[in-house]
Protein backbone atom coordinates (compact mmCIF):
# COMPACT_ATOMS: atom_id res chain seq x y z
CA UNK A 1 0.00 0.00 0.00
CA UNK A 2 2.24 2.80 -1.43
CA UNK A 3 0.08 6.27 0.08
CA UNK A 4 1.22 8.43 -2.94
CA UNK A 5 0.08 5.76 -5.64
CA UNK A 6 -3.26 6.14 -3.87
CA UNK A 7 -3.72 9.45 -3.96
CA UNK A 8 -2.74 9.74 -7.69
CA UNK A 9 -5.41 7.30 -7.80
CA UNK A 10 -7.99 9.54 -7.78
CA UNK A 11 -7.98 11.47 -10.58
CA UNK A 12 -9.92 14.50 -11.40
CA UNK A 13 -12.86 15.47 -10.22
CA UNK A 14 -15.08 14.99 -13.29
CA UNK A 15 -14.25 10.64 -12.14
CA UNK A 16 -17.56 9.41 -10.83
CA UNK A 17 -16.78 6.39 -8.19
CA UNK A 18 -18.97 3.83 -7.11
CA UNK A 19 -18.94 4.15 -3.43
CA UNK A 20 -16.82 6.60 -0.73
CA UNK A 21 -16.80 4.99 2.15
CA UNK A 22 -15.94 7.62 4.94
CA UNK A 23 -14.19 6.11 8.21
CA UNK A 24 -11.36 4.01 8.07
CA UNK A 25 -12.27 1.74 11.59
CA UNK A 26 -13.62 -1.86 11.74
CA UNK A 27 -16.54 -0.27 9.59
CA UNK A 28 -16.06 1.49 7.33
CA UNK A 29 -12.59 -0.94 6.22
CA UNK A 30 -15.54 -4.06 6.12
CA UNK A 31 -17.54 -1.93 3.86
CA UNK A 32 -14.90 -0.50 1.67
CA UNK A 33 -13.53 -4.21 1.85
CA UNK A 34 -17.11 -5.57 0.38
CA UNK A 35 -17.73 -3.38 -1.89
CA UNK A 36 -14.37 -3.60 -3.39
CA UNK A 37 -14.40 -7.65 -3.70
CA UNK A 38 -18.61 -7.16 -5.90
CA UNK A 39 -16.14 -4.95 -7.95
CA UNK A 40 -17.99 -1.67 -7.35
CA UNK A 41 -15.41 1.32 -7.80
CA UNK A 42 -14.18 2.20 -4.49
CA UNK A 43 -12.82 5.47 -1.92
CA UNK A 44 -12.47 4.90 1.69
CA UNK A 45 -11.48 8.29 3.29
CA UNK A 46 -9.63 8.12 7.12
CA UNK A 47 -9.32 11.59 8.77
CA UNK A 48 -6.77 9.60 11.05
CA UNK A 49 -4.94 6.78 11.14
CA UNK A 50 -6.86 3.18 9.96
CA UNK A 51 -8.59 2.25 13.46
CA UNK A 52 -6.88 4.80 15.37
CA UNK A 53 -10.34 5.82 17.06
CA UNK A 54 -12.38 3.32 19.26
CA UNK A 55 -11.13 0.13 16.47
CA UNK A 56 -7.57 -0.27 17.83
CA UNK A 57 -8.85 0.26 21.70
CA UNK A 58 -11.14 -2.89 21.97
CA UNK A 59 -10.51 -5.84 24.54
CA UNK A 60 -8.88 -7.22 21.98
CA UNK A 61 -11.71 -10.69 21.46
CA UNK A 62 -13.69 -11.94 19.02
CA UNK A 63 -16.37 -13.44 20.66
CA UNK A 64 -20.07 -14.04 20.70
CA UNK A 65 -21.06 -11.90 23.68
CA UNK A 66 -21.82 -14.18 26.67
CA UNK A 67 -22.97 -11.76 28.31
CA UNK A 68 -25.79 -10.62 25.47
CA UNK A 69 -27.42 -13.85 26.97
CA UNK A 70 -28.37 -12.85 29.49
CA UNK A 71 -30.47 -9.84 28.44
CA UNK A 72 -32.08 -13.04 25.83
CA UNK A 73 -30.32 -11.30 22.79
CA UNK A 74 -30.20 -14.78 21.49
CA UNK A 75 -30.37 -13.35 17.89
CA UNK A 76 -27.17 -11.10 18.43
CA UNK A 77 -25.19 -13.88 19.94
CA UNK A 78 -25.64 -16.29 16.84
CA UNK A 79 -25.02 -13.59 14.38
CA UNK A 80 -21.24 -12.87 16.40
CA UNK A 81 -20.77 -16.90 16.78
CA UNK A 82 -21.23 -17.35 13.01
CA UNK A 83 -19.02 -13.98 12.04
CA UNK A 84 -16.15 -15.42 15.03
CA UNK A 85 -16.17 -18.71 12.87
CA UNK A 86 -15.62 -16.65 9.71
CA UNK A 87 -12.96 -14.75 11.35
CA UNK A 88 -11.10 -17.26 12.57
CA UNK A 89 -10.69 -18.89 9.03
CA UNK A 90 -10.47 -15.54 7.03
CA UNK A 91 -7.61 -14.09 9.01
CA UNK A 92 -6.12 -17.22 10.60
CA UNK A 93 -2.76 -15.90 12.34
CA UNK A 94 -4.74 -12.78 13.26
CA UNK A 95 -8.09 -14.20 15.10
CA UNK A 96 -6.79 -17.06 17.71
CA UNK A 97 -8.94 -19.57 19.51
CA UNK A 98 -8.77 -18.53 23.10
CA UNK A 99 -9.84 -20.56 26.54
CA UNK A 100 -12.12 -18.88 29.15
CA UNK A 101 -12.55 -20.10 32.52
CA UNK A 102 -15.50 -18.68 34.77
CA UNK A 103 -14.00 -19.07 38.24
CA UNK A 104 -16.97 -20.23 40.65
CA UNK A 105 -16.70 -19.05 44.16
CA UNK A 106 -19.94 -20.29 45.12
CA UNK A 107 -21.00 -23.83 45.22
CA UNK A 108 -23.79 -23.28 42.79
CA UNK A 109 -22.21 -21.26 40.27
CA UNK A 110 -20.30 -24.23 37.94
CA UNK A 111 -23.81 -25.35 37.09
CA UNK A 112 -25.53 -21.61 36.43
CA UNK A 113 -22.58 -20.68 34.35
CA UNK A 114 -22.64 -23.56 32.96
CA UNK A 115 -25.88 -23.83 31.35
CA UNK A 116 -25.69 -20.25 29.39
CA UNK A 117 -21.98 -21.62 27.99
CA UNK A 118 -23.89 -24.62 26.79
CA UNK A 119 -26.53 -22.76 25.27
CA UNK A 120 -23.61 -20.43 24.05
CA UNK A 121 -21.50 -24.14 22.18
CA UNK A 122 -24.93 -24.86 20.60
CA UNK A 123 -25.47 -21.41 19.25
CA UNK A 124 -21.93 -21.50 17.21
CA UNK A 125 -23.23 -24.82 15.83
CA UNK A 126 -20.39 -26.26 13.69
CA UNK A 127 -18.69 -23.01 14.37
CA UNK A 128 -17.86 -23.98 17.77
CA UNK A 129 -14.32 -23.89 18.87
CA UNK A 130 -14.39 -26.25 21.88
CA UNK A 131 -17.11 -27.78 24.27
CA UNK A 132 -17.58 -26.27 27.68
CA UNK A 133 -17.07 -28.06 30.32
CA UNK A 134 -16.41 -27.86 34.37
CA UNK A 135 -12.94 -28.01 35.75
CA UNK A 136 -12.20 -28.77 38.89
CA UNK A 137 -10.24 -26.32 41.91
CA UNK A 138 -6.85 -27.76 40.99
CA UNK A 139 -7.01 -27.41 37.16
CA UNK A 140 -8.36 -24.12 37.34
CA UNK A 141 -5.74 -22.84 39.38
CA UNK A 142 -3.38 -24.51 37.00
CA UNK A 143 -4.42 -23.10 33.95
CA UNK A 144 -4.43 -19.47 35.55
CA UNK A 145 -2.03 -19.73 38.75
CA UNK A 146 -2.55 -16.42 40.19
CA UNK A 147 -6.29 -16.80 40.61
CA UNK A 148 -7.69 -16.35 44.28
CA UNK A 149 -7.10 -20.02 45.45
CA UNK A 150 -9.15 -19.00 48.75
CA UNK A 151 -12.79 -19.97 48.10
CA UNK A 152 -12.59 -21.32 44.58
CA UNK A 153 -14.88 -24.33 43.92
CA UNK A 154 -13.64 -24.39 40.19
CA UNK A 155 -14.58 -23.35 37.35
CA UNK A 156 -16.37 -22.86 33.76
CA UNK A 157 -14.18 -23.67 30.73
CA UNK A 158 -15.64 -21.99 27.27
CA UNK A 159 -13.93 -20.95 24.21
CA UNK A 160 -13.56 -17.67 22.06
CA UNK A 161 -11.38 -15.87 19.95
CA UNK A 162 -8.37 -13.01 19.92
CA UNK A 163 -6.85 -10.75 18.21
CA UNK A 164 -4.77 -7.55 17.55
CA UNK A 165 -7.37 -5.30 16.14
CA UNK A 166 -4.95 -2.84 14.66
CA UNK A 167 -3.23 -5.69 12.77
CA UNK A 168 -7.03 -7.21 11.48
CA UNK A 169 -7.67 -3.48 10.39
CA UNK A 170 -4.43 -3.51 8.41
CA UNK A 171 -5.17 -6.55 6.79
CA UNK A 172 -8.67 -5.31 5.78
CA UNK A 173 -7.12 -2.32 4.61
CA UNK A 174 -4.28 -3.50 2.45
CA UNK A 175 -7.00 -6.41 1.09
CA UNK A 176 -9.02 -3.29 -0.38
CA UNK A 177 -6.42 -2.41 -2.03
CA UNK A 178 -5.77 -5.63 -3.62
CA UNK A 179 -9.23 -5.79 -4.41
CA UNK A 180 -9.79 -2.46 -6.48
CA UNK A 181 -10.17 -0.12 -3.46
CA UNK A 182 -8.43 3.62 -2.92
CA UNK A 183 -8.06 3.21 0.66
CA UNK A 184 -6.39 6.56 2.24
CA UNK A 185 -5.86 7.70 6.46
CA UNK A 186 -5.22 11.52 7.41
CA UNK A 187 -7.75 12.93 4.78
CA UNK A 188 -10.81 14.64 6.36
CA UNK A 189 -13.76 14.86 4.73
CA UNK A 190 -14.96 18.45 5.29
CA UNK A 191 -18.23 18.42 3.12
CA UNK A 192 -20.95 16.64 1.22
CA UNK A 193 -21.49 17.37 -2.63
CA UNK A 194 -25.25 17.94 -3.34
CA UNK A 195 -26.62 18.06 -6.66
CA UNK A 196 -30.75 17.70 -7.18
CA UNK A 197 -30.94 17.16 -3.10
CA UNK A 198 -29.13 13.82 -3.63
CA UNK A 199 -25.74 13.00 -1.70
CA UNK A 200 -23.41 13.07 -4.92
CA UNK A 201 -20.01 12.72 -3.31
CA UNK A 202 -17.39 14.61 -0.55
CA UNK A 203 -15.12 17.38 -0.13
CA UNK A 204 -11.81 16.24 1.61
CA UNK A 205 -8.42 17.76 2.21
CA UNK A 206 -5.35 15.84 2.83
CA UNK A 207 -3.66 15.83 6.47
CA UNK A 208 0.03 16.98 5.67
CA UNK A 209 0.06 18.54 2.63
CA UNK A 210 -3.26 20.38 2.41
CA UNK A 211 -4.44 19.48 -1.01
CA UNK A 212 -8.19 19.81 -1.90
CA UNK A 213 -10.20 17.09 -3.27
CA UNK A 214 -13.50 16.62 -4.72
CA UNK A 215 -14.87 13.58 -5.40
CA UNK A 216 -18.30 12.62 -6.81
CA UNK A 217 -19.44 9.21 -6.28
CA UNK A 218 -23.01 7.45 -6.79
CA UNK A 219 -23.46 7.32 -2.83
CA UNK A 220 -21.50 7.74 0.09
CA UNK A 221 -21.43 5.42 3.09
CA UNK A 222 -20.67 7.21 6.65
CA UNK A 223 -18.82 4.53 8.88
CA UNK A 224 -17.49 6.79 11.26
CA UNK A 225 -18.46 5.29 14.58
CA UNK A 226 -18.74 8.06 17.71
CA UNK A 227 -18.24 10.84 14.84
CA UNK A 228 -21.63 9.33 13.00
CA UNK A 229 -23.28 12.48 13.69
CA UNK A 230 -20.84 14.75 12.37
CA UNK A 231 -21.02 13.68 9.11
CA UNK A 232 -24.92 13.77 9.05
CA UNK A 233 -24.95 17.26 10.04
CA UNK A 234 -23.07 17.71 6.93
CA UNK A 235 -26.02 16.41 5.24
CA UNK A 236 -28.58 17.48 7.69
CA UNK A 237 -27.46 20.63 10.12
CA UNK A 238 -30.22 19.62 12.42
CA UNK A 239 -29.82 15.84 12.61
CA UNK A 240 -30.53 14.51 16.03
CA UNK A 241 -28.63 12.70 18.21
CA UNK A 242 -27.85 9.25 16.80
CA UNK A 243 -24.98 7.66 18.94
CA UNK A 244 -23.59 8.00 22.92
CA UNK A 245 -20.82 7.29 23.00
CA UNK A 246 -19.85 4.80 26.62
CA UNK A 247 -15.99 4.70 27.67
CA UNK A 248 -14.10 1.59 28.27
CA UNK A 249 -10.57 1.35 29.38
CA UNK A 250 -7.85 -1.52 29.56
CA UNK A 251 -5.19 -1.82 31.69
CA UNK A 252 -2.09 -3.71 30.61
CA UNK A 253 -0.01 -5.20 33.47
CA UNK A 254 2.48 -8.04 33.62
CA UNK A 255 1.71 -11.49 32.97
CA UNK A 256 2.50 -12.78 36.20
CA UNK A 257 -0.59 -11.76 37.38
CA UNK A 258 -3.13 -13.85 35.60
CA UNK A 259 -0.08 -16.71 34.31
CA UNK A 260 -0.74 -19.48 31.74
CA UNK A 261 -2.43 -18.90 28.76
CA UNK A 262 -6.10 -18.94 29.99
CA UNK A 263 -8.49 -15.83 30.78
CA UNK A 264 -10.65 -14.88 33.19
CA UNK A 265 -14.17 -13.45 32.71
CA UNK A 266 -15.86 -12.16 36.00
CA UNK A 267 -19.28 -11.93 34.84
CA UNK A 268 -21.28 -9.90 37.52
CA UNK A 269 -18.96 -7.53 39.75
CA UNK A 270 -21.02 -5.81 42.83
CA UNK A 271 -22.68 -3.55 40.33
CA UNK A 272 -23.30 -5.38 37.44
CA UNK A 273 -20.04 -4.86 35.00
CA UNK A 274 -18.06 -7.67 33.07
CA UNK A 275 -14.54 -8.36 34.16
CA UNK A 276 -11.63 -9.19 31.57
CA UNK A 277 -8.39 -10.76 32.45
CA UNK A 278 -6.85 -11.76 29.35
CA UNK A 279 -2.91 -13.15 27.90
CA UNK A 280 -2.11 -10.80 25.04
CA UNK A 281 0.86 -10.55 23.78
CA UNK A 282 2.73 -11.52 26.78
CA UNK A 283 1.16 -9.17 29.13
CA UNK A 284 -2.25 -9.45 30.80
CA UNK A 285 -4.84 -7.19 29.19
CA UNK A 286 -7.53 -5.82 32.17
CA UNK A 287 -10.65 -4.57 31.28
CA UNK A 288 -13.28 -2.81 30.96
CA UNK A 289 -15.59 -0.10 32.44
CA UNK A 290 -18.48 0.80 30.58
CA UNK A 291 -18.46 4.85 31.78
CA UNK A 292 -21.34 7.01 30.01
CA UNK A 293 -21.55 10.75 29.88
CA UNK A 294 -18.17 11.46 28.14
CA UNK A 295 -17.19 13.54 25.25
CA UNK A 296 -16.34 12.26 22.08
CA UNK A 297 -12.15 12.32 21.37
CA UNK A 298 -10.37 10.42 19.03
CA UNK A 299 -7.37 10.15 21.90
CA UNK A 300 -10.41 9.55 25.64
CA UNK A 301 -8.31 9.67 28.54
CA UNK A 302 -9.23 6.68 31.02
CA UNK A 303 -10.52 8.34 34.45
CA UNK A 304 -8.79 7.94 37.82
CA UNK A 305 -11.98 6.19 39.20
CA UNK A 306 -12.06 3.99 36.18
CA UNK A 307 -8.17 2.89 36.93
CA UNK A 308 -9.12 2.47 40.52
CA UNK A 309 -11.90 0.48 39.76
CA UNK A 310 -10.44 -1.70 37.70
CA UNK A 311 -7.44 -2.65 40.52
CA UNK A 312 -9.86 -3.02 43.06
CA UNK A 313 -12.18 -5.47 41.29
CA UNK A 314 -8.58 -7.53 40.36
CA UNK A 315 -7.14 -7.76 43.20
CA UNK A 316 -10.46 -9.40 44.63
CA UNK A 317 -9.93 -12.50 42.06
CA UNK A 318 -5.81 -12.43 42.32
CA UNK A 319 -3.47 -13.55 45.22
CA UNK A 320 -1.04 -11.27 44.40
CA UNK A 321 -2.79 -8.29 43.96
CA UNK A 322 -1.53 -5.41 41.52
CA UNK A 323 -1.21 -2.31 42.36
CA UNK A 324 -1.15 1.27 40.43
CA UNK A 325 2.71 0.76 40.55
CA UNK A 326 2.27 -2.44 38.50
CA UNK A 327 0.64 -0.66 35.45
CA UNK A 328 2.66 -0.96 32.44
CA UNK A 329 0.32 0.89 30.36
CA UNK A 330 -3.44 2.17 29.95
CA UNK A 331 -5.46 2.99 26.60
CA UNK A 332 -9.38 4.10 26.82
CA UNK A 333 -11.65 3.68 23.67
CA UNK A 334 -15.18 5.14 22.77
CA UNK A 335 -18.25 2.83 21.91
CA UNK A 336 -20.46 4.19 19.79
CA UNK A 337 -23.72 3.21 21.17
CA UNK A 338 -26.60 3.13 18.65
CA UNK A 339 -30.01 4.51 18.00
CA UNK A 340 -31.41 5.10 14.60
CA UNK A 341 -32.54 8.72 13.89
CA UNK A 342 -36.18 9.19 14.38
CA UNK A 343 -37.84 10.35 11.01
CA UNK A 344 -40.25 12.71 12.38
CA UNK A 345 -40.11 15.51 14.79
CA UNK A 346 -41.75 13.95 18.15
CA UNK A 347 -41.94 10.67 17.26
CA UNK A 348 -40.39 7.85 19.51
CA UNK A 349 -37.18 6.52 18.71
CA UNK A 350 -37.01 3.30 17.16
CA UNK A 351 -34.57 1.72 19.50
CA UNK A 352 -33.10 1.73 22.44
CA UNK A 353 -29.43 2.12 22.80
CA UNK A 354 -28.02 -0.88 21.57
CA UNK A 355 -24.65 -3.03 21.33
CA UNK A 356 -25.92 -3.85 18.10
CA UNK A 357 -25.72 -2.13 14.77
CA UNK A 358 -27.58 0.33 13.00
CA UNK A 359 -28.14 0.89 9.49
CA UNK A 360 -30.38 3.82 7.91
CA UNK A 361 -30.57 6.11 4.58
CA UNK A 362 -31.26 9.69 4.69
CA UNK A 363 -34.15 11.74 2.19
CA UNK A 364 -30.59 12.82 0.14
CA UNK A 365 -29.23 9.53 0.27
CA UNK A 366 -26.47 9.57 2.83
CA UNK A 367 -26.23 5.90 4.00
CA UNK A 368 -24.61 5.39 8.02
CA UNK A 369 -24.02 2.22 9.45
CA UNK A 370 -23.24 2.53 13.51
CA UNK A 371 -23.28 0.44 16.39
CA UNK A 372 -21.93 -2.57 15.77
CA UNK A 373 -19.01 -4.61 17.36
CA UNK A 374 -15.62 -6.04 15.56
CA UNK A 375 -16.34 -9.48 15.67
CA UNK A 376 -19.58 -8.78 13.48
CA UNK A 377 -18.28 -6.10 11.29
CA UNK A 378 -17.48 -7.85 8.07
CA UNK A 379 -21.67 -8.96 8.38
CA UNK A 380 -22.28 -4.85 8.51
CA UNK A 381 -19.46 -4.00 5.55
CA UNK A 382 -22.42 -6.83 3.76
CA UNK A 383 -25.29 -5.01 4.73
CA UNK A 384 -23.73 -1.13 4.41
CA UNK A 385 -22.84 -2.41 0.19
CA UNK A 386 -26.35 -3.76 0.09
CA UNK A 387 -28.04 -0.21 0.90
CA UNK A 388 -25.74 1.13 -0.93
CA UNK A 389 -26.35 -0.32 -3.77
CA UNK A 390 -29.69 0.09 -3.66
CA UNK A 391 -29.54 3.94 -2.94
CA UNK A 392 -26.56 4.53 -5.59
CA UNK A 393 -28.89 2.61 -8.25
CA UNK A 394 -25.80 -0.13 -8.74
CA UNK A 395 -26.02 -3.02 -10.24
CA UNK A 396 -27.05 -5.93 -7.77
CA UNK A 397 -24.00 -8.52 -7.37
CA UNK A 398 -23.43 -10.86 -4.21
CA UNK A 399 -21.16 -9.59 -1.31
CA UNK A 400 -18.12 -12.04 -1.40
CA UNK A 401 -16.66 -11.54 2.15
CA UNK A 402 -17.26 -14.34 3.75
CA UNK A 403 -14.92 -16.87 2.29
CA UNK A 404 -12.08 -13.67 1.25
CA UNK A 405 -9.03 -14.69 3.27
CA UNK A 406 -7.28 -11.14 4.56
CA UNK A 407 -3.94 -10.38 3.36
CA UNK A 408 -0.84 -10.72 5.44
CA UNK A 409 2.44 -9.61 5.31
CA UNK A 410 5.40 -12.15 5.62
CA UNK A 411 7.94 -11.68 8.63
CA UNK A 412 10.58 -9.39 8.24
CA UNK A 413 14.08 -10.73 8.75
CA UNK A 414 15.88 -10.33 12.28
CA UNK A 415 17.04 -6.82 13.11
CA UNK A 416 17.87 -4.68 16.07
CA UNK A 417 15.13 -3.90 18.60
CA UNK A 418 13.00 -0.96 19.11
CA UNK A 419 13.59 -1.90 23.25
CA UNK A 420 14.59 -4.93 25.28
CA UNK A 421 10.79 -4.54 26.73
CA UNK A 422 9.10 -4.47 23.62
CA UNK A 423 8.43 -7.77 20.87
CA UNK A 424 9.21 -5.27 17.73
CA UNK A 425 12.20 -4.38 15.55
CA UNK A 426 13.50 -1.78 13.47
CA UNK A 427 12.96 -3.25 10.13
CA UNK A 428 9.06 -3.15 11.24
CA UNK A 429 9.02 0.73 11.52
CA UNK A 430 10.80 0.28 7.67
CA UNK A 431 7.53 -1.48 6.42
CA UNK A 432 5.31 0.59 8.28
CA UNK A 433 6.32 3.92 6.22
CA UNK A 434 7.23 2.22 3.10
CA UNK A 435 4.14 -0.46 2.78
CA UNK A 436 1.56 0.44 5.07
CA UNK A 437 0.85 4.35 4.81
CA UNK A 438 2.27 5.39 8.70
CA UNK A 439 2.45 8.97 8.30
CA UNK A 440 3.26 9.72 12.26
CA UNK A 441 5.35 8.50 15.48
CA UNK A 442 1.86 7.59 16.90
CA UNK A 443 0.88 5.48 13.30
CA UNK A 444 4.19 3.45 14.05
CA UNK A 445 4.61 3.01 17.96
CA UNK A 446 0.71 2.58 18.68
CA UNK A 447 -1.01 0.98 15.61
CA UNK A 448 1.84 -0.62 12.94
CA UNK A 449 3.26 -1.41 15.94
CA UNK A 450 1.49 -1.94 19.62
CA UNK A 451 4.25 -0.41 21.83
CA UNK A 452 2.44 2.00 23.35
CA UNK A 453 -0.66 -0.31 24.40
CA UNK A 454 1.79 -2.72 25.89
CA UNK A 455 4.77 -0.64 27.63
CA UNK A 456 4.31 3.42 27.62
CA UNK A 457 8.16 3.58 29.52
CA UNK A 458 9.68 1.65 26.96
CA UNK A 459 7.84 3.46 24.17
CA UNK A 460 9.20 6.65 25.38
CA UNK A 461 12.77 5.47 25.44
CA UNK A 462 12.86 4.15 21.83
CA UNK A 463 10.49 7.03 20.01
CA UNK A 464 13.57 9.03 19.58
CA UNK A 465 15.12 6.65 17.48
CA UNK A 466 12.06 5.50 15.84
CA UNK A 467 11.13 9.17 15.21
CA UNK A 468 14.52 9.67 13.69
CA UNK A 469 14.50 6.57 11.50
CA UNK A 470 10.74 7.95 10.13
CA UNK A 471 12.40 11.00 9.32
CA UNK A 472 15.01 9.49 7.38
CA UNK A 473 12.65 7.34 4.91
CA UNK A 474 9.76 10.06 4.58
CA UNK A 475 12.25 13.13 3.88
CA UNK A 476 11.89 15.06 7.28
CA UNK A 477 13.93 17.11 9.43
CA UNK A 478 14.96 17.56 12.79
CA UNK A 479 11.95 19.68 13.43
CA UNK A 480 9.44 17.50 12.09
CA UNK A 481 11.26 14.68 14.81
CA UNK A 482 10.82 17.57 17.56
CA UNK A 483 7.28 18.12 16.69
CA UNK A 484 6.15 14.18 16.05
CA UNK A 485 8.38 13.50 19.57
CA UNK A 486 6.01 16.70 21.12
CA UNK A 487 2.88 15.61 19.64
CA UNK A 488 3.17 12.11 20.26
CA UNK A 489 3.50 13.00 24.33
CA UNK A 490 0.44 14.92 24.28
CA UNK A 491 -1.80 12.15 22.10
CA UNK A 492 -0.59 8.84 23.94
Amino acid sequence: MDRNTQLDRLGDSGEVWDVIVIGGGATGLATALDAASRGYRTVLLEQADFAEGTSSKSTKLIHGGVRYLRNGEIGLVRESLRERGRLLKNASGLVEPLPFVVPAYRWYERMFYGTGLTIYDGLAGDLGIGRTRHPGAAETKRRVPNLRRKGLHGGTLYWDAQFDDAALALAMARTAVAQGAVVLNHVRVTGLIKEQGRVAGVEAKTRFKGRELVLRSRVVVNATGVFTDEIRRLDEPEAEESVRPSQGIHLVLDKRFLGGGTAVMIPKTEDGRVLFLIPWKDRLLLGTTDTEGVENSLHPRPLAEEIDYLIRHAALYLDEKPSHDDIRAVFAGLRPLAKPPRRKPGAASTASLSRSHVLYSSESGLVTMTGGKWTTCRQMGEEAVDRAAQVGGLPARPSLTADLTLLVPEEGEESEALDPNLPYQMHQIDRAVREEMAMTLDDVLSRRTRSSFLDEAATRRCSPKVAARMAALLGRDERWIREELAAFAIDC
